[in-house]
C-alpha cells in the first residue's frame, strides 16, 4: 500500500508525521475503544489516540449517534446554527474565564486567530514563546531551537531559533522571543526588558510535544503575574490539555487563568472541531477591526460531535475513568521497569505522559537531550512490533483513553517487559 501511496500523496501520507519509514508507514483501518487496526489486521492497543484526541475511546457510540442524527439535517451551510450556541455555552461554562467563544478546524487555526486577537489588542507585535512547545503549522509560531544539532546555545536568553520548514519567511523570526521553560527568572528578566514591544505568551501549560515536562509550582502564576504589570496577553495553548486534564482543562487544574485559551482535539473525541475563546474585552475585537472566519468552522457535524463529547463529560466521570486509567498504567509500567536496573522517570499528568529514562526528573526541553532516547526508541519500536502503540518519537506522550480496560495494561506490561529485555540484549 505504501508505494501505492507514493504515487499520489508525497511521502505515501496525509501527514509527514505519519511517515515512518519505508516499511514502517502504517495504514489504519479502523478502531474501536482503546484499539485500532492496521489493513493487514494487526490490533495495536492504540496509546497515540490520533495525538490526543480521542478521548473517550474510538468511534464512541454515544457521539457517532449525535453525529449520525446530525448529518441528515445538512452539514455545511456558511450561516449560523443552534448549535453553535449550545457548544460555545458549555465552553463557557466548563473552563475558567472563558467569556465568549469563536468556532475553528484546527489548533493550528485557534492559535492563529488567538495570535491576531493578542496584537491588535496590544498594538504589538513580538511573542514570547517557549523551547519544545508545539503551537500548529502556522508559519508565525513554527520556530524551535537547537534541538538535533551538536550541543544547546549557553544562550539562554536569545537562544538560537530555525523554522521547521523551508519556505517559511525569515521575517517571522523577528517577531519570536524563544525562551526555556520553567525558567521563572529567564523569563521575569526578558520581560522585563522588552515588554513593550510584547503582544503575548503563548504557553503550553504542559509540553504535549516534548514528553509531558509539567510545569513547575507558580510558573504559570508567574506568567499570569507578568502579563497583569505589563499588558501583556497570556495565551494558554490548551489543544491537547483542554478537556482532557480536567472539565475546564489545564486553567482549573493548575489554577491558573488566561487572558486568551485555544482548544481541539479532546473537544471532539477525534472529530475536527477547536475553539478559541477569552476575555469578553478581548474577544469583541472581533468585528470590531479582527477579521476571523471560515466555510467550515461550526458546521454541524462538529458541533454535534463537540457537543455529544461535552456533554459526557459534564454528566459522567469520564474524565476521572480516563485519569484513573492513566494512574493504573503508570503502576504498571513502575512494576515492569523496577525489575531493570535502568534510571526512569515518569512524567506528565495521568492522561498524557511519558516515560524519560534519565536519572533526574525533566523540567525543560533541554533535558530532553540528556535523557537516553534511543533506548526509549527501541523499547518503542518492541513495543508496536509486540502490538501496543505509543508514537516511536520519544518526544512525544502516552495518551489515555476512558476506553482502556485493565487487560488492556495487563497486556502492556507484559509487552514492555518483553521489549525493554530485548532493547537491553
Amino acid at each position: 500500500l505504501y508505494q501505492q501511496a507514493t504515487e499520489y500523496l508525497p511521502m505515501g501520507v496525509s501527514s509527514n508525521f505519519r511517515f515512518w519509514g519505508e516499511g514502517e508507514t502504517r495504514y489504519i483501518a479502523r478502531g474501536q475503544g482503546a484499539h485500532i487496526w492496521d489493513v493487514d489486521d494487526n490490533r495495536y492497543i492504540d496509546y497515540r489516540m490520533g495525538y490526543g484526541p480521542v478521548i473517550l475511546g474510538h468511534a464512541d457510540p454515544r457521539v457517532n449517534a449525535a453525529v449520525t442524527e446530525a448529518i441528515q439535517l445538512g452539514t455545511t451551510f456558511a450561516m449560523s446554527i443552534p448549535e453553535e450556541l449550545a457548544v460555545a455555552g458549555k465552553i463557557s461554562a466548563m473552563c475558567p474565564g472563558v467569556d465568549m467563544v469563536r468556532f475553528a478546524n484546527s489548533g493550528t487555526e485557534a492559535v492563529m486567530h488567538a495570535l491576531r486577537l493578542a496584537r491588535a489588542y496590544t498594538r504589538r507585535e513580538k511573542i514570547i514563546m517557549f523551547e519544545g512547545q508545539y503551537h500548529g503549522l502556522y508559519d508565525g509560531v513554527m520556530f524551535t531551537s537547537t534541538v538535533g544539532i551538536d550541543g544547546w546555545t549557553s544562550n539562554r536568553y536569545s537562544p538560537v531559533i530555525f523554522p521547521f520548514s523551508s519556505g517559511i519567511p525569515e521575517k517571522f523570526r523577528d517577531l519570536i522571543i524563544m525562551l526555556p521553560f520553567n525558567d521563572a527568572e529567564v523569563l521575569s528578566d526578558v520581560v522585563e526588558q522588552s515588554w513593550h514591544e510584547v503582544a503575548a505568551i503563548l504557553v503550553e501549560p504542559i509540553l504535549g510535544n516534548c514528553g509531558g515536562i509539567m510545569p513547575k509550582d507558580g510558573f504559570l502564576q508567574t506568567i499570569r503575574d507578568l502579563c497583569d504589570e505589563n499588558e501583556i496577553v497570556m495565551i494558554m495553548d490548551e489543544v491537547k490539555t483542554g478537556f482532557r486534564l480536567a472539565r475546564g482543562g489545564a486553567q482549573e487544574y493548575f489554577g491558573v487563568t488566561a487572558d486568551l485559551v485555544t482548544y481541539a482535539k479532546s473537544l471532539g473525541n477525534g472529530y475536527p472541531v477547536a475553539a478559541f475563546g477569552g476575555k469578553r474585552d478581548l474577544m469583541s475585537q472581533i468585528g470590531d477591526g479582527v477579521a476571523h472566519g471560515g466555510t467550515y468552522v461550526g458546521n454541524r457535524l462538529s458541533m454535534a460531535a463537540a457537543n455529544a463529547t461535552l456533554d459526557i463529560m459534564q454528566q459522567t466521570d469520564a474524565l476521572a475513568n480516563v485519569a484513573n486509567n492513566g494512574r493504573k498504567l503508570q503502576t504498571a509500567i513502575r512494576e515492569v521497569l523496577s525489575l531493570f536496573d535502568i534510571p526512569y522517570v515518569i512524567e506528565g499528568h495521568p492522561s498524557l505522559f511519558n516515560i524519560w529514562f534519565a536519572e533526574e526528573p525533566p523540567y525543560e526541553f533541554r533535558d530532553w537531550k540528556g535523557s537516553d532516547h534511543s533506548f526509549y526508541d527501541a523499547v518503542a519500536a518492541g513495543l508496536i512490533a509486540r502490538g501496543v502503540m505509543p508514537e516511536p518519537d520519544s518526544r512525544e506522550p502516552w495518551f489515555i483513553c476512558e476506553a482502556l480496560s485493565d487487560q488492556d495494561i495487563a497486556e502492556t506490561a507484559q509487552a514492555l517487559e518483553e521489549s525493554v529485555r530485548a532493547a537491553l540484549n
